[in-house]
């Protein structure tokens, strides 16, 4: 592959880059995943990417190159498997991605945890996790059978895509994410159309370029939700009116009426892994309210995953 080339013309800034086609974007990220880019050209690659931005081409070329590389998991019986990409923490409040887990599990829609955490500022979501009592599943086995029978297994990302996982772990050397921190979030391990992705986003620009993946991914049978995220996790902020937009065979449609005003909701501090878990369980027991906007993000989800 000829990596000058592509430099030199992904590398001109965000007016005078020129875009990749499918095919190209898709022998460059496999390339990437399978740790043939020598670093400095790997490096610049990433870097010339995140200032121009990927085209939906772009996208839809390295999301081909990721999913053939993803390892395949099978669906339990019943309702679609939610996945919940995990890859922030918590920073300033409570991180209540576990909750809506719990809550969808309960309700007999098995969910899949998965990702990886890096940020020293950050609060690991796998350390909340352990402490909810719900461990991250030593191999692909293990998580399937999880599904099976408690309907809700933790994984970590190494272990669908090692190479998506190498391409992520280069956040604090590079100083930035890069290309794979957003493909991440359309892995779908269940094949068949058994997943629902749930594609939780920080920054409107990326509202507008997943939503136009979104109907290509759910085209066959799928299923999506597209909403904010809060602190990078997948679940919706407590106050802010939701912003919850499913994907359905292709289509897409909003599953919550637009709010006329932010919700006068109680935001928890309560970060470190220990008082988080004690308050998800209190929730959990009904010794605490479920928040509002959290059992909307459950209503819509249990809707896509049995629809």
């Amino acid at each position: 592959m000829d990596y000058p080339s592509l430099i030199k013309e992904l590398g001109r800034g965000a007016r005078g880059a020129r875009d990749l086609s499918r095919e190209q974007a898709e022998a460059l990220f496999g390339a990437m995943l399978d740790g043939q880019v020598p670093d400095m050209e790997l490096g610049a690659l990433l870097i010339a990417l995140r200032v121009k931005g990927e085209s939906a081409e772009e996208v839809a070329g390295f999301l081909a190159a990721m999913q053939v590389r993803t390892a395949p998991l099978q669906a339990p019986a019943g309702p679609r498997t939610v996945l919940l990409p995990s890859f922030n923490g918590a920073r300033k409040q409570a991180n209540l991605m576990p909750l809506v887990a719990r809550l969808l599990a309960r309700e007999g829609v098995p969910v899949l945890v998965f990702g990886r955490h890096d940020f020293d500022s950050r609060v690991s979501p796998f350390e909340l996790l352990d402490a909810l009592g719900l461990p991250a599943s030593p191999t692909l086995a293990d998580a399937e059978g999880r599904l099976r029978d408690e309907r809700l297994a933790v994984l970590p990302l190494r272990l669908l895509n090692p190479g998506l996982n190498d391409l992520m772990a280069l956040r604090p050397r590079l100083g930035v994410r890069n290309s794979a921190h957003s493909l991440a979030k359309l892995l779908d391990p269940f094949p068949r159309s058994r997943g629902v992705r749930v594609v939780a986003v920080t920054h409107p620009e990326y509202l507008d370029s997943m939503a136009e993946a979104l109907p290509a991914l759910t085209a066959s049978g799928g299923r999506a939700l597209l909403m904010r995220a809060s602190e990078g996790e997948a679940y919706a902020h407590l106050r802010r009116k939701a912003h919850l937009i499913g994907f359905q065979d292709g289509t897409a449609a909003p599953l919550h009426p637009a709010d006329t005003a932010d919700l006068d909701w109680p935001l928890s501090p309560a970060c470190e892994p220990a008082d988080n878990a004690a308050w998800i369980q209190a929730i959990l027991d009904g010794r605490e309210p479920v928040p509002p906007r959290i059992a909307e993000q459950v209503a819509a989800l249990k809707l896509l995953a049995t629809n």
